[in-house]
């Protein structure tokens, strides 16, 4: 994706910190630079003079048969016919990126792990993102979880930690997990839909496992389709524990709330990017990196004394629940940031390999079913990916030393100089470390109970926390789950899936199901399955999250233009926007030069209206001029960019001509538009018809109630999307 602020190359890798460099070191030792005074060589070093013709027989008039002998283009594609490994059978879409953690306040008091108590450590960190159904070459902003895997190198080895977006999960045991993956993935006797939930075999697994009812609820949301990975919160999902320097055990769960807020796209907007711009979130990680503006996240922990397992009235290791804040706050002890892209995309994010077996002292396991099914299963399934010898890819090996006793297998690298290979040896080589010097002590669980295939009886209550979820939404996020259900039940083509789907509404919220019901064609329930509760809890809507201050540091802003432009208004829109630090476009009627009004200046847009579209971009600002005003009001594309701005709620800014041209094509009696010098903000519809010297400030501060255009402009972008424009009917006013 292009850069539209200073290269990453200028921040150069010490935003790793002292210690955040030690992976970049490490993965120097397999880094290769392309140069023009390298020449082509085959893999085993012999230089090539041609990469365009096989060895053949040929004269001037004939050309002949090619000849096996060639080892030079043999090797080429045998190479490229091998290029493949086989991907991931969930979470095969990602993107990554390198990063540093650092903590802030030490959890000495529940655990003696050195990268939650030393306060003076930076440790790097790999972090992927993933969508879980699709296939490596499926869309972004489909509907569905978000994978959020964490590896940090520590000095005491790699810790992992393998979380979503959401902090619950379809299952309790992990013995169930071939079951939900298949009823997700395209149904078996035609491989559709690709990368959809929106099908009858997942509605029918969610209806006959009552247990998934939280965790649809959740994917139904906003959580479903974020606005960027940027914008997402991540959840451990499962819990673990910690152990202190006493020897005492906590259970935990792990929270990482990002600093730009919890935001996410609209559904017709993420249905279009889908097909307009398939690697969205990819491009959105990169290009904010790119350009300096890094993601951060402050890093939370929840923490229950081991004695208290029992005193709440679900099943703390059940991980289709969670644990409500109001019960167990957040405690947050530390922050990380993503400071650097991969160099290729294979070696490092495509082989990353994550378990949530890879644990360091101080934290360990819990007895919660799930986490100990992924335990076995996420180390399983890097064999088939990977081979045996997965964990001394590079991106996967850890910066601490590695010495044991594991040899050969497939594509091993290390060479371990010696006589002995097993332990006990005569030499004394390779002995097993003591608790004082690092070594891995597992806590001394006392466990006791009969073998059965069997769950305790507060993993048997599956509605309260769905209830909860639903109790705790926004009338604008409960419209969309409404709004969410009624599309995915409708692509069920089997009455007896959407029949029966209504009836598992009727266990959350009557109104909900009725209202689902008469969308879908089901039979609206007269009566509530059960009683809702009424309780609600914090945390659980994403209007709680906007971000640590208002910003609107690496928002793209499209700047729409035709020749004949307001030069002035143009370039003081521009400068401000650069300042604070997000990303303008210039989106002209063409991809050639546009001149400004009376040739005060020029300007070569980024893309052109038909090539580009207002769904990749958080907002749109229409500089005025004669000309160009004329030009875009006869353009319909033009018209359809604001009208589709509008309808998927972002900030639209307009100033002198381009007022009418906003006017005209939003055309609601509801939204009015400056008439005068006085800004006018109208459902975060912008405008100010008469613009003098000095009006558009390039240095703007984003304040609720800021009296200029640009403060008023940018605090309506900051806010993410106008909600009033939705709650008051006024978006599907717009045809879009």
């Amino acid at each position: 994706m292009a850069s539209y602020l200073p290269s990453m190359e200028k921040v150069q890798h010490a935003v790793l910190g002292p210690r955040g460099g030690d992976k970049v070191a490490d993965l120097q030792k397999e880094t290769k630079e392309m140069s023009d005074k390298a020449r082509l060589t085959t893999d085993y070093g012999v230089k090539q003079t041609s990469a365009d013709d096989w060895l053949k027989i040929v004269n001037n008039d004939k050309t002949g048969p090619m000849l096996l002998e060639d080892p030079f283009a043999r090797e080429r594609i045998h190479r490229f016919d091998h290029e493949r490994i086989p991907e991931r059978v969930v979470h095969a879409r990602g993107s990554g990126a390198f990063g540093k953690f650092k903590l802030f306040e030490s959890a000495e008091d529940v655990t003696f792990a050195p990268i939650l108590t030393d306060t003076s450590r930076e440790t790097p960190m790999f972090i992927r993102f993933s969508t879980v159904l699709g296939s490596r070459g499926s869309a972004d902003t489909v509907r569905d979880v978000r994978g959020f895997a964490i590896k940090f190198y520590t000095q005491e080895g790699n810790w992992d930690i393998v979380a979503n977006n959401i902090p619950v999960f379809f299952i309790q045991d992990a013995i169930k997990f071939p079951d939900v993956i298949h009823a997700g993935k395209p149904e078996p006797h035609n491989e559709v839909p690709q990368a959809q939930s929106a099908h009858n075999n997942f509605w029918d697994f969610q209806f006959n496992h009552s247990e998934a009812t939280h965790m649809f609820m959740w994917t139904m949301s906003d959580r479903g389709i974020p606005r960027s990975y940027r914008m997402m919160q991540g959840f451990g999902v499962n819990t673990f524990t910690l152990i202190n320097a006493k020897g005492e055990r906590h259970f935990v769960k792990f929270i990482f709330t990002p600093e730009l807020g919890v935001h996410s796209l609209v559904w017709d907007e993420a249905l279009k990017l889908a097909g307009q711009d398939p690697d969205f979130h990819r491009k959105d990680l990169w290009e904010a990196i790119e350009n300096g503006v890094f993601p951060k996240w402050k890093f939370g922990i929840q923490v229950i004394p081991e004695a208290d397992e029992h005193k709440f009235d679900f099943d703390i290791l059940d991980a289709t629940k969670i644990w409500p804040e109001d019960l167990v706050p957040i405690r947050y002890i530390g922050e990380f940031e993503l400071n650097r892209n991969p160099d290729e995309f294979f070696p490092q994010t495509e082989q990353v390999a994550f378990c949530t077996s890879h644990i360091v002292p101080g934290i360990g396991f819990s007895d919660d079913p799930l986490l100990q099914g992924r335990n076995f299963s996420y180390f399983d399934t890097q064999l088939s990916r990977l081979g045996i010898n997965w964990q001394e890819l590079p991106i996967n090996r850890p910066v601490c030393p590695v010495m044991n006793l594991n040899r050969d297998g497939a594509m091993r690298h290390t060479i371990t100089k010696g006589t002995v290979n097993y332990w006990p040896n005569r030499f004394e080589k390779v002995k097993p470390a003591t608790h004082e010097e690092g070594g891995y002590v597992e806590y001394a669980e006392k466990v006791a109970g009969i073998k059965a295939r069997a769950r305790s009886a507060k993993f048997k209550e599956h509605f309260a926390q769905a209830q909860l979820f639903w109790n705790s939404m926004s009338q604008v996020e409960k419209n969309h789950i409404i709004n969410a259900l009624g599309f995915e039940l409708d692509h069920c083509e089997d009455p007896v899936v959407y029949e029966r789907m209504v009836t598992r509404l009727a266990d959350i919220d009557l109104g909900l199901a009725q209202t689902v019901a008469e969308m879908v064609g089901g039979e609206p329930p007269k009566e509530a399955s059960r009683p809702n509760h009424g309780r609600k809890a914090p945390g659980l809507s994403q209007t709680e999250f906007p971000g640590a201050k208002p910003t609107i540091a690496s928002r793209r802003i499209a700047i729409l233009v035709a020749d004949g432009y307001d030069q002035v208004a143009y370039s003081a829109a521009y400068a401000a926007i650069s300042a604070g630090l997000a990303i303008p476009l210039v989106i002209g009627t063409k991809r050639s030069k546009i001149v400004a009004a009376g040739g005060a200046g020029s300007t070569t847009p980024h893309h052109h209206l038909e090539g580009f579209r207002s769904t990749m971009v958080d907002a749109i600002f229409i500089p005025g001029g004669v000309d160009s005003i004329r030009a875009l009001s006869k353009n319909g594309r033009a018209l359809h960019w604001i009208r589709e701005a509008f309808g998927h709620l972002k900030a639209i800014g307009a100033t002198g001509e381009a007022v009418d041209l906003v006017n005209k094509a939003i055309a609601l009696p509801a939204v009015s538009v400056s008439e005068s010098a006085e800004v006018q903000d109208s459902y975060g519809v912008v405008t100010m018809r008469e613009t003098k010297p000095g009006s558009l400030s390039e240095a703007v501060d984003i304040i609720k109630g800021g009296a200029g255009f640009m403060e008023k402009f940018f605090h309506n972008i900051a806010q993410h999307r106008c909600w009033a424009r939705e709650l008051d009917g006024l978006n599907s006013q717009v045809a879009y």
